[in-house]
């Protein structure tokens, strides 16, 4: 009798991660739970949530009976996801260290952990997300060390694995999952793929996991928590202060601490004006941030958007784009944002010679609206 396939499941102390283990548990597999702490700090009130957080995880094993392990990847995170966060505030774009730590802490650290310290035969989240592959394709899957150097051989065939859109769409998150390697894909499942949140819910109401059902759902940047945010920036980057101008008539409408604080298409609180001003554009050598009056103000939209670089989920940038330098596809910069119709297109960037960079052609694409505080890149 072939042994229960083991699968290692992160718990984040939160609903769904902990109906994901239960799920995987009643389809037979072995199931080991695991909570990582990515950073180290308390919250506005002077609590380390993360203490909490794992309570709750390993509260969840007990009522699952299956085992509990804790590792910490506060260096990992502060090396590669908070210090490249402030690298790219500092000049003036705006992260996502959501996807920078799904990259770097959840599917590289985490993942290599659960195989080679755990012996897990495949690992688990609670992402709302599904792949092309089904739970017995990925137990087959051995892991294959690409070459080094940019080119593959042009002999070998490795079907990439597909990352798919969650039934919920509402919930989705592939946005968060977009630079996911494909080695970590085709070794991991997402039980909740298939589900709506409402459905979790229940599930975990039937159940015995009442103490992760009645916690408030996570929104934002994890390691700011409820802070101000513009606060919390002025912590790790110096102040610039500099000044609010209209687009329109270029008049000074206020003052603020720093152009990097700001996104474009966000909103601007501009102290002593009633009507809402939105970023259009920064000029960073001299500090200002030029703002826009409403939302569908015609400077905050674009129909061009260069990228110089770029994560293909698949490894290799798809046939047609290659065949034909341009390619009809989707395109969202943020989570929930409705997908827009856009062309990408191969494009050079001045004094490039290798990898082109594509560019994607998007017809009447708003910068953004209400504030952001992240943004993909």
């Amino acid at each position: 009798m072939q042994a229960a396939r083991h699968v290692v499941c992160a718990l984040s102390g939160g609903v769904d991660s902990a109906v994901a283990a239960l799920l995987l548990r009643r389809r037979g597999y072995q199931v080991t739970g695991v909570f990582m702490k990515n950073w180290d700090s308390l919250d506005e009130h002077g609590v380390c949530t993360a203490d909490k957080d794992c309570e709750d995880a390993y509260r969840v094993c007990q009522i699952l009976d299956i085992p509990f392990h804790q590792v910490s990847y506060v260096k990992e995170y502060w090396n590669d996801v908070f210090s490249d966060f402030l690298n790219e505030y500092e000049k003036g774009r705006t992260p996502n260290p959501d996807i920078v730590c799904n990259k770097h802490i959840k599917f590289s650290c985490f993942f290599r952990y659960a195989l080679d310290n755990l012996g897990a035969d495949a690992v688990a989240t609670g992402h709302y997300a599904r792949t092309s592959l089904e739970d017995d394709e990925v137990f087959q899957q051995k892991h294959v060390k690409r070459p080094e150097g940019l080119f593959r051989n042009r002999f070998e065939v490795r079907n990439a694995v597909k990352l798919l859109q969650a039934a919920d769409s509402f919930k989705d998150q592939t946005f968060f999952l977009s630079q996911v390697s494909q080695d970590a894909l085709r070794r991991t499942l997402f039980p909740l793929g298939g589900l709506t949140k409402d459905f979790v819910k229940k599930i975990a109401a039937e159940n015995r996991l009442h103490h992760v059902l009645q916690k408030k759902e996570s929104m934002g940047i994890c390691f700011v928590g409820k802070r101000n945010f513009e606060n919390f920036i002025l912590q790790y980057l110096q102040p610039r202060p500099g000044k609010f101008i209209s687009i329109e008539d270029n008049k000074v409408l206020g003052t603020h601490k720093g152009w990097f604080l700001y996104t474009l298409g966000q909103r601007a609180k501009i102290g002593g004006l009633r009507e809402p001003w939105y970023v259009v554009e920064k000029d960073g050598a001299k500090g200002d941030v030029f703002v826009a009056p409403q939302t569908d103000h015609p400077a905050l939209y674009r129909d061009l958007l260069r990228t110089s670089r770029v994560h293909w989920i698949a490894e290799e940038p798809p046939a047609t784009l290659v065949r034909d330098k341009m390619m009809e596809c989707h395109f969202r910069f943020r989570h929930q944002m409705a997908l827009v119709c856009c062309v990408l297109q191969r494009g050079r960037v001045p004094g490039q010679r290798e990898n082109p960079a594509p560019r994607a052609v998007c017809p009447h694409a708003p910068e953004g609206q209400e504030q952001v505080q992240s943004g993909h890149r």
